[in-house]
């Protein structure tokens, strides 16, 4: 039933993690958020907020991992989490939490979580460091699986669930949603440290025409709803907000392109309406879907995602 896939780790590894220290390794500099490219908005998360589909509860349990390590800057100091695919067709995560809590010394690997449609069940405490990505992404990182779905549905509501793990982990622990340095998939550790050699969940993720930088978004989405800050929502009329920002229903397309770089710049709006940075941009000459505007400092700024805007200098809009 259950597959090969998650034999990444061999015995020497996984003793060498059991010791006081993580075993020394020669590391690639990861990539930052800024090295990340926006793709246009997902049909996956827009019929996840068309379908009213919300997250469940995270379920404790305790596990049988009986290793309890200290990720590499201290007991309860992960930097970020790596999310899996468990490539076993037809497995709930309750079929997974029971083939690793008796299999893991065999298989000589473990995750903190597992996620499905309909659960998401913790069996390790994120506190400490698991076996799942290779040792140097084993010290920094949490590590969640995501089981796969047969359905449209199915998977729009696993990939809801396995997101809203990712916020809440990032919220516990203090961190930031950064693509590619807090939220890495496996297929991202591998190139970056070349311990592994696997992708997931790119290629479980692409049968569905979707890609990490649209479950990036969506782990913002939880996330900014989980620091009570929330998303814009469309009313069909035009809204003021604190700062004298003029925001109103735009749906249509931008097409951007920024002359002084490969990409035009992103920012987001802060409560108080003012603008502040992002570390990411969108490719020129490419076109996005975008549902709102605002208008601000004399500049019109088009929404790609969650809480990213474009500012009309870059983007030429062409309504729907």
């Amino acid at each position: 039933m259950f597959s090969n896939k998650k034999m990444i780790a061999s015995f020497a590894t996984a003793v060498a993690l059991t010791g006081v220290g993580f075993v020394a390794t020669t590391q690639v500099a990861p990539q930052t958020f800024a090295q990340q490219e926006v793709k246009a908005d997902s049909w996956i998360n827009n019929y996840i907020q068309e379908q009213g589909i919300q997250p469940v509860s995270i379920q404790y349990r305790e596990g049988t991992f009986n290793k309890w390590i200290p990720y590499e800057n201290g007991v309860g100091k992960p930097e970020g989490v790596v999310v899996h695919e468990t490539a076993t067709p037809g497995a709930t995560a309750e079929d997974e939490v029971s083939y690793f809590n008796n299999n893991w010394p065999t298989i000589q690997t473990y995750v903190h979580a597992f996620v499905d449609s309909s659960e998401i069940i913790n069996i390790h405490s994120a506190d400490y460091a698991v076996w799942g990505a290779g040792p140097t992404a084993n010290s920094k990182y949490i590590q969640v699986e995501l089981c796969e779905a047969s359905t449209v549905d199915g998977f729009a509501r696993s990939v809801a669930n396995d997101a809203y793990y990712v916020a809440s982990k990032l919220k516990q622990y203090g961190l930031p949603v950064e693509y590619g340095k807090t939220v890495l998939s496996h297929d991202q550790t591998s190139q970056m440290y070349g311990e592994t050699t696997h992708t997931d969940p790119t290629g479980y993720f692409a049968k569905w025409n979707y890609g990490m930088d649209q479950f990036v978004a969506l782990v913002n989405t939880y996330y900014n709803q989980l620091n009570g800050t929330g998303s814009n929502t469309n009313s069909g009329s035009n809204t003021t907000n604190n700062g004298g920002v003029s925001a109103n229903s735009s749906e249509g397309t931008v097409t951007v392109n920024n002359s002084s770089s490969f990409m035009a710049p992103l920012v987001g709006f802060n409560s108080d309406g003012s603008t502040t940075k992002s570390n990411r941009g969108l490719a020129n000459n490419t076109g996005w879907y975008t549902d709102q505007s605002k208008t601000y400092n004399g500049h019109t700024y088009y929404r790609v995602s969650t809480n990213e805007w474009v500012i009309d200098t870059y983007a030429t809009f062409t309504a729907k």
